[in-house]
């Protein structure tokens, strides 16, 4: 008996000895090893992109869309760092081992994930990359959506590009929960509505073994795809606007009068945020920066212009209103006045005798340089603002500028200077210090249609229940009416400034306006393209419903007469034209 306990004791001793020996073999002598596997058999957290939404135009039609894209990713602890491991994966991939080893290097992505080494690979490339993942560790396919502008240059300004978190947005509590790897909106709607058309990322939590295999998936939490806009723009509006300010630096805005809808901004030159779809390159960025013609600036809504003659329409408002003039004060122009020094008019010999009609409809200058005489520039000032002039009018875009409207007051604060009647006498033919910008001068046009309603302009079409009526200009009836009569007049005259934006389809009311870039003779030919006037024209249409208002602008156009009128004609013949087909189209 006592013979078999020592037996079995020793059996116990001997079974010990080898548990002992075991454990100290697995933790000592190769618990480096196993520690390694063990790391490498671990749960991978994978997010999942959640797909962008749409942007569609005022007619339901996209303006852009969604395509997907392989992208070859890696996670970097995986990757062996000796040179012939990389030079495999550099001849795998189609890159340089040092392009490699520097991507690595830079990566500033948190432990364990991915990398993203090349972007919108090929079919063959990932047939290829797939068939060859088992002797790269941590080598990775991302499916990732993309993003394409199907109009390319044009409504660039409005509908804007996406690009990858800033160091400050990554910082940002509003982008906390966005994937690092994200592309967001970094300009126009697409930043303005990021919140919106971007969704929610989800996530796949996975098991993976030391090769990088997926072992199983643990958990999924699916991305909920970005909510889908409709935009106010009519993109064939927009297309006609941009193709007639091709080769020019100028701006047009078309807005419905009683929304604020706007149906068209368009800005040139403009460049193509497809550039911008994956990341733009040094190359592109650097020229677009560089380009002295500034594609990326909004001229509709960030520069500021004279109004030239445009602003005739804001004289004769307040000098009625305020009783200075009426209907039938009668002046003459024979060319010129003196005023401490001389005035000119643009018809160097005159417009003979001038009462207020033919003074808005032939643009006379003698006529408004009297008025101003006995105007206080405060005062006009007063009504320019009431019309939004001098202010931003608010909408959605970024980088909007206010314009200037002076009066003594900006006058003192600005210059430390008492105000002079001889400057009320440039302003009131809107030159001086007075500047507006494209959209605030379709707004004023809108307004005068309106009689004097005012409205916000507006990109986002779900907000048209919510828009309600900005402010109301008082006028008197018989005085707007008078002032609508005599904008008519400028285009249908026989001597009205816009005659070339008659139109056989619809009635167009406007008014021309023509801004010296440098002192001299308005109009002179034969001189360098710099030096040429900018040329203006606002209307609206039809004269007795109006439906759309229009503000053209052209850098260095010469005339408003010929550089900026025939334009407006064109665009709203468009409008008119798409509303007939429309409606044939219901009626049949």
């Amino acid at each position: 008996m006592e013979k078999r306990i020592t037996i079995a004791f020793y059996i116990v001793i001997f079974l010990f000895g080898v548990f002992i020996f075991r454990l100290w073999d697995l933790q000592i002598i190769k618990g480096s090893e196993y520690r390694k596997i063990d790391e490498h058999n671990r749960l991978r957290v994978i997010d999942i992109l959640a797909p962008r939404g749409i942007i569609y135009d005022r007619n339901d039609r996209p303006l852009v869309k969604n395509i997907p894209s392989f992208d070859i990713s890696v996670v970097k602890e995986d990757i062996p760092k000796d040179p012939e491991t990389l030079s495999m994966l550099a001849r795998l991939i189609g890159l340089k081992s040092d392009d490699i080893k520097d991507i690595l290097d830079r990566s500033l992505t948190i432990p364990f994930e991915p990398v993203k080494l090349k972007q919108d690979i090929t079919l063959k490339e990932v047939a290829k990359v797939e068939a060859r993942r088992i002797d790269f560790p941590g080598l990775q396919i991302e499916v990732v959506d993309g993003r394409e502008y199907l109009y390319n240059h044009s409504a660039s300004h409005v509908i804007g590009y996406l690009g990858r978190m800033s160091v400050n947005q990554m910082r940002s509590p509003g982008y906390v929960d966005i994937p690092r790897k994200s592309f967001v909106g970094q300009f126009g709607i697409e930043k303005v509505y990021d919140g919106t058309l971007r969704g929610k990322a989800g996530k796949k939590i996975l098991e993976v073994d030391a090769l990088g295999s997926i072992i199983k998936v643990v958990r999924t939490h699916r991305p909920v795809k970005g909510d889908d806009i409709r935009l106010t723009i009519d993109i064939d509006i927009q297309v006609v606007a941009e193709e007639n300010l091709r080769g020019k630096a100028g701006a047009i805005v078309a807005i419905k009068p009683d929304t604020g809808e706007i149906l068209a901004l368009a800005s040139a030159p403009s460049f193509d945020p497809n550039l911008f779809v994956r990341g733009i390159n040094y190359r592109d960025w650097n020229q677009l920066v560089k380009d002295k013609k500034k594609p990326r600036l909004n001229r509709a809504i960030q520069s500021q212009y004279p109004p030239g003659s445009t602003f005739k329409i804001i004289t004769p408002i307040a000098a009625l209103e305020e009783g200075i003039v009426t209907k039938n004060t009668e002046y003459n122009c024979n060319g010129s006045i003196y005023f401490g020094r001389i005035f000119r008019c643009w018809k160097w010999d005159g417009h003979g005798s001038v009462r207020l009609y033919k003074a808005l409809v032939e643009s006379c200058d003698v006529y408004f340089y009297e008025v101003a005489k006995n105007l206080p520039i405060d005062t006009l000032s007063r009504y320019a603002r009431d019309f939004g002039l001098g202010r931003r009018t608010g909408v959605e875009l970024e980088g909007e500028v206010s314009g200037i409207v002076p009066d003594t007051v900006w006058k003192r604060n600005m210059k430390h200077e008492k105000w002079y009647t001889g400057e009320t006498l440039n302003t009131v033919i809107g030159q001086g210090y007075l500047t507006t910008t494209p959209i605030q001068m379709a707004r004023l046009m809108a307004a005068v249609a309106n009689n004097g309603k005012l409205y916000k302009p507006y990109l986002l079409m779900d907000l048209k229940e919510d828009v309600k009526e900005e402010s109301v200009v008082t006028i008197k009836p018989e005085n707007i009416s008078f002032i609508k009569k005599a904008l008519l007049g400028v285009v249908m005259d026989k001597r009205g400034t816009g005659g070339m934006s008659r139109s056989d389809i619809v009635s167009i009311s406007g008014k021309t306006g023509t801004t010296q870039v440098v002192r001299g003779d308005i109009g002179k030919e034969n001189i360098p393209e710099k030096f040429k006037d900018h040329a203006w024209f606002v209307a609206f249409a039809p004269e007795d419903n109006p439906q759309i208002a229009v503000a053209v602008f052209v850098e260095h156009g010469g005339h408003g007469s010929t550089g900026a009128a025939p334009i407006a004609k064109r665009i709203i013949e468009t409008y008119f034209d798409q509303a007939q087909n429309t409606g044939n189209q219901n009626d049949s």
